[in-house]
């Protein structure tokens, strides 16, 4: 790359002092990615528990309402599934890791109150219902590491385009700019101390 700056102590010294803040950025941003890696894998290995939790319970669940179609039937369990209201027992709160605002769904988890008559149903759809509520706790869960995962990595990639940035053209860049200047003022310091001894040996020659 052609050096396009002029070589003055007063450039040398700015491009120092830009080689070392691109130094010390490169340093926090490869740093905050790392942090930012290890919370995102943890995520990662929570999601893939809870998920298989998920899996089991709602083959279970699903399995108790198969039976209670067959027992009770299909109209009547879709007359009381429309009585069931709909969720909204929890909140989401935000959290910051190293800048980037993650979710947390808090809520409370609470004792199924049917608001149907158990005389209407047999024990397979309240086996179901329970079931069901189990997987909706988890999915809650899920929703909050999974969006948290998604959140992590696309800060992940913008913080990975910065520190390649950073080591690719920016601090190789100042590193060219300062060896230019340094080499350039080395050479002019020691064409100076040249044409001084050949300054200083005329004048003693002329003093003889």
């Amino acid at each position: 790359m052609a050096v396009n700056i002029a070589p003055t102590k007063s450039n040398l010294i700015s491009a120092e002092g830009s080689l070392e803040f691109s130094q010390k950025g490169y340093e926090l941003l490869d740093k905050k990615r790392n942090v930012l890696i290890k919370e995102m894998m943890g995520l990662i290995d929570r999601a893939k528990g809870i998920q298989d939790r998920i899996n089991t319970t709602f083959s279970e669940a699903y399995e108790a309402l198969e039976m209670a179609n067959i027992t009770e039937g299909i109209s009547s369990l879709e007359l009381i599934a429309k009585s069931i209201d709909e969720a909204d027992d929890y909140e989401i709160v935000m959290r910051s890791v190293m800048g980037v605002e993650i979710p947390t769904i808090k809520y409370k988890r609470e004792k199924v109150e049917p608001n149907y008559s158990f005389y209407r149903t047999n024990n397979a759809f309240d086996i179901a219902v329970m079931k069901f509520q189990d997987v909706k706790y988890l999915t809650y869960e899920l929703a909050e590491v999974e969006n948290s995962v998604y959140r992590l990595a696309m800060e992940v990639k913008k913080t990975q385009k910065r520190t390649n940035a950073l080591q690719n053209i920016q601090i190789p860049k100042y590193k060219e700019i300062v060896k230019y200047i340094e080499d350039v003022l080395e050479e002019k310091e020691r064409e100076d101390f040249f044409r001084l001894k050949i300054v200083k040996k005329k004048s003693e020659k002329n003093k003889l």
